[in-house]
């Protein structure tokens, strides 16, 4: 069914005093980013918090070259994941009432999914360093590859999935649950 179509259905389906504007739809779209990210934003903090005091702990001179690359990789990527996870915030300050919801919208969700790579990026890295560090090299690369496989799957495989079996131009939930619940009145 075409756009115009869905449109139409979803006009006559929607008392008029229900409707949501794009500008509802662009604040509300942007509140549910930002409550996202709150709950990665904590997990960040708590990891990346976390990775800046190991390499002043004790036992931090005995790593092998390769544990830290590992840890490397692991401080890095949740240097990323934060900065990613706090952009939004960030940038809605910045933009505020310029009239770029839309865009702060799209951007915002970017970086969301580029966050959650970076935060899956060191998770592994971080977990695989541990591992290797009180096991040995096997057992750490089949449990970072576990721990990568469910990121990549619950994150990303099993939603790009959902996403595929639906039309481009169907209505979701989300439209439907803002047509009834009206806009946030966040502004940028």
């Amino acid at each position: 069914m075409s756009g115009r179509c869905w449109e139409a259905l979803r006009v006559e389906q929607v008392p008029e005093s229900d409707r949501e504007t794009d500008k509802e739809r662009a604040d509300r779209n942007f509140v549910e980013l930002l409550q996202g990210a709150r709950v990665a934003v904590t997990g960040v903090q708590v990891l990346f918090a976390f990775l800046l005091t190991v390499p002043f702990s004790q036992g931090f001179f005995r790593l092998s070259e390769f544990d830290r690359w590992l840890f490397y990789v692991a401080l890095v990527s949740a240097a990323i994941a934060s900065i990613c996870y706090i952009a939004p915030a960030n940038q809605h300050r910045v933009l505020f009432r310029q009239g770029l919801k839309e865009k702060l919208v799209r951007r915002s969700n970017f970086y969301g999914i580029a966050g959650a790579l970076a935060l899956a990026v060191s998770m592994t890295a971080a977990t695989m360093l541990v591992v290797d560090y009180l096991f040995h090299s096997t057992l750490a690369l089949v449990t970072a590859g576990v721990i990568a496989a469910l990121a990549v799957w619950s994150w990303f495989g099993q939603p790009a999935i959902d996403r595929s079996g639906r039309p481009d131009d169907a209505p979701t939930e989300e439209d439907e649950a803002g047509r009834r619940g009206g806009g946030s009145g966040v502004d940028a």
